[in-house]
């Protein structure tokens, strides 16, 4: 009875274990890690590298430490931060416990606060380049991990890629300089390489029928917007109520559930037949290859240069705290989580094109009403908007690689993920890595204007993409029945049928 109780269970868990919807799990949970790495540090290097290195906050520390002394309340101390921002909270408690004489005590605090302004509109430039270094990183890994995963397999670089994310986790908890941060974000760039491209041609490959194929992508790219929801506002809380190195402790132990569920699912090896497949080069001469990579690039680098210069022109337009500059991505978070899952099958319908160009409009009226707000609440609005515009494009872009490589190439999709990859961490280095110096020379609201006008002027070329001509010997044309469509027929390899409107 036991043993036969065992040889089900076991028998189960073998079925499970080839199962696509497992495969989908590990990839959703890879994403969703990375990103929320990624966001985590958003509210978090700014206040820190601030305080790391700048002698005005001691100067400011010993302001508040010498007012506890003359003041029966002891919060000052402990909410020195708090006050900082709220300059009407500090005058109210200064009159009210203070026998110190309260216009030294305000004067004193807005001085150095005026200090801070200046510091950290200074410090645009670094947090821009620290921010970029991952995306830099991840680029110029991508074009040897999607060749690799031809050769070994995608098993193997997946794991890789979950190593080096605990690696980078623990050295962002224990680093205490700016050196430290930074090769703590150039190293998860490298593990970011190895996860998105092998875990996207799992997928691609897992799932060849185009619907299929659209629906597993919206769902994974869903793990990357959960991380991108959660990181900001839990990297601003618990950096702001715990301390630096809790968020990124509580992440490798998550990270740690992922691996586990690797090894048992996976089972890490080197594939026993290299597979044969467009080299890298080839497919980035294809112009239809470069017209969606160039979308993707131009529907992330506004959000990407947000990621830098939000948070400190927050704090210096409106005193925002740490939990209020993660929670002002919010919205674009759940708008894009909404995004992907909406349009992943239904881009396949409208047509992947129209979603993408459309996406991209909305994304530049988006970036424009940023700017205008006044309030943490006034970036309700246009940021859910960039957030869903951006789920737009990327889950009609992500299947249309895999559709363009079956149709024109081999159905081997390791290098065109490789390339969808190499695409959105372009937008990743240029735009961190320009924001601060666009901010420093002509402002925030300059910097958006000028990403929303690029996006307005790329929209068009995605007509293109409405009907791409298929290699003869990858495709043949077959009418169907009442003659008024056609329907193309993909080689013996992927025998799924693709329709055209």
């Amino acid at each position: 009875m036991f043993y036969e109780s065992f040889q089900a269970a076991k028998d189960f868990w073998l079925q499970w274990r080839s199962s696509r919807v497992l495969i989908l799990l590990i990839v959703f949970i890879a994403l969703f890690l990375d990103n929320m790495l990624l966001t985590t540090v958003v509210p978090i290097v700014p206040d820190y590298l601030y305080r790391l290195h700048q002698s005005t906050v001691k100067s400011q520390d010993d302001t508040y430490r010498f007012l506890a002394r003359n003041c029966t309340n002891n919060e000052l101390m402990k909410r020195r931060d708090y006050f900082a921002r709220h300059p009407v909270d500090l005058r109210i408690i200064l009159r009210t416990y203070c026998n110190w004489t309260v216009d030294w005590a305000i004067n004193k605090t807005d001085t150095e606060n005026k200090q801070r302004t200046v510091i950290l509109e200074k410090e645009n430039e670094w947090v821009g380049i620290m921010f970029a270094s991952k995306a830099f990183v991840q680029l110029l890994t991508n074009p040897f991990v999607g060749p690799l995963t031809n050769r070994i397999g995608y098993s193997v670089p997946m794991f890789v890629g979950f190593v080096i994310m605990i690696v980078s986790t623990l050295i962002f908890a224990s680093s205490k300089s700016y050196t430290l941060l930074f090769i703590a974000r150039a190293i998860q760039g490298v593990g970011s390489a190895c996860s998105s491209v092998s875990g996207l041609g799992m997928l691609a490959d897992r799932y060849p029928e185009d619907v299929e194929r659209g629906k597993a992508m919206g769902t994974a790219l869903g793990g990357l917007a959960l991380g991108v929801l959660i990181g900001p506002p839990f990297g601003g809380f618990m950096y702001e109520y715990i301390g630096k190195a809790s968020p990124f402790l509580v992440l490798a132990t998550l990270g740690l559930v992922d691996g586990l569920l690797q090894l048992a699912v996976l089972k890490p090896g080197v594939a026993s037949e290299p597979i044969e497949g467009p080299s890298f080069k080839t497919l980035i001469k294809d112009p239809y290859i470069l017209i969606v990579a160039g979308a993707i690039s131009f529907g992330n680098i506004g959000i990407a240069m947000m990621e830098p210069s939000l948070p400190i022109w927050m704090m210096s337009t409106m005193k925002a705290s740490e939990f209020q500059q993660g929670a002002a991505f919010l919205p674009a978070s759940i708008a894009y989580l909404i995004g992907t899952n909406l349009f992943g099958p239904m881009a396949h319908k409208i047509g992947r094109w129209l979603c993408c160009m459309i996406g991209l409009i909305l994304i530049a009226i988006a970036l424009m009403g940023v700017p205008m707000a006044t309030s943490i609440y006034g970036l309700i609005i246009p940021n859910g908007l960039l957030g869903f515009a951006v789920g737009m494009v990327d889950s009609s872009m992500m299947p249309a690689m895999g559709y363009l490589v079956d149709i024109r190439h081999a159905s081997v999709y390791g290098s065109v993920y490789a390339i969808a990859d190499v695409a959105f961490c372009l937008g990743y280095t240029i735009g961190p890595a320009l924001s601060g110096f666009i901010v420093h020379a002509f402002g925030f609201p300059v910097m958006l204007y000028i990403i929303s006008f690029l996006c307005l002027c790329y929209a068009p070329l995605l007509i293109l993409l409405r009907n791409p001509p298929a290699r003869t010997e990858r495709m043949s044309l077959i009418t169907n029945e009442n003659h008024n469509s056609f329907q193309y027929t993909r080689s013996k390899s992927l025998d799924n049928d693709y329709n055209f409107d």
